[in-house]
């Protein structure tokens, strides 16, 4: 526009100074990856959805979403579990809830620390300001030393950019593990142990509903990262639910929503790990060496997305903790 032409008076600069406003006060919006496509919600148990995500690793294509985001509807409003890998994850779930209800949020439960479970805890407090999120205190800890951090940076390599925007928001709310929660009319009974798949894992029982959010203690069809995790710990957790819990609606972190056959079959993965390796430690053999038996010997598991990336590094770390029971 010639500058003869640009508006003078009053309305010029007020308008440029909206405008200006408006950019400082949404700077991610020009800055963030693609919406991502709709997933559906099925109904698992009367009022409780689960969005099964994709089994895959994140790339492009799946824009990091892998896990199983879930909410339950109540009387009083909506309760929110691992709302997924990113704010783009985040905002998908919340338009499959408002298929459903208009009734607000009322809590969001994390139930470990890896990001690709709760980046999109961000779009629930765009959505929902004052919203609780609960989390284990170790998760507290790990996201105020970084650990938020690096999954966004870990997620927005592996999806080449199509996470931009989102931003670590962690849970405000500890839960130590044991306490019982009453939310909506619903109870939240929390269960804990040391040392699982993460130091941070969390598992919500809702007895109302006959159900159990697993986390990633135990996937269906899906063989998940063992790095900051114990063989033993997750083996003798899984059997300290399957002896105290009588849900019958098991929701996996990853795979499909089903019975007590999902624990038993992920806890027959990692013993055949453990026990595998433990084995082959006391006749001297390698981790190296260990892999292509225990892969054999394993080999009904040898289909599920995971096993050729994991098991390798699954064999090592399995190996590092022989040797340290050895001693």
């Amino acid at each position: 526009m010639p500058l003869d032409r640009i508006p003078h008076g009053p309305s010029w600069p007020i308008a440029l100074l909206s405008c200006l406003m408006l950019a400082l006060a949404f700077p991610a919006l020009a800055d963030r990856g693609p919406d991502l496509p709709d997933y559906p919600a099925e109904q698992v148990a009367p009022g409780l959805y689960v969005i099964h995500g994709p089994v895959d690793y994140p790339t492009p294509e799946n824009q990091g979403f892998m896990n199983n985001p879930a909410f339950l509807v109540t009387e009083t409003g909506v309760i929110v579990v691992d709302p997924g890998s990113s704010v783009q994850t985040g905002e998908m779930v919340l338009r499959q809830i408002r298929k459903v209800t208009d009734k607000p949020l009322l809590a969001v439960l994390n139930t470990h620390v890896h990001g690709d479970h709760w980046l999109g805890n961000q779009a629930m407090l765009a959505a929902a300001p004052q919203v609780p999120i609960y989390g284990h205190p170790e998760m507290l800890k790990l996201v105020a030393e970084g650990a938020g951090e690096e999954w966004v940076q870990r997620m927005m390599s592996a999806t080449e950019g199509a996470t931009e925007g989102t931003v670590a928001e962690g849970p405000t709310h500890p839960l130590e593990g044991g306490e019982t929660l009453s939310i909506g009319g619903l109870t939240f009974k929390t269960h804990y142990f040391p040392h699982v798949h993460s130091t941070s894992d969390l598992m919500f029982e809702i007895p109302e509903l006959d159900a159990l959010f697993l986390g990633d203690n135990a996937c269906n069809g899906r063989i998940v990262r063992m790095d900051d995790g114990s063989f033993i710990g997750s083996i003798n957790a899984l059997d300290g639910v399957k002896a105290t819990v009588t849900a019958s609606v098991l929701i996996p972190g990853h795979g499909q929503t089903g019975g007590w056959e999902i624990v038993d079959a992920y806890r027959a993965y990692l013993t055949g790990v453990y026990d595998g390796v433990a084995a082959l430690y006391e006749s001297g053999g390698s981790d190296f060496e260990m892999r292509p038996i225990i892969a054999e010997q394993l080999v009904r598991f040898k289909d599920w997305p995971g096993f050729e990336e994991e098991l390798g590094k699954h064999v090592s770390l399995a190996y590092l903790e022989v040797e340290a029971d050895a001693f």
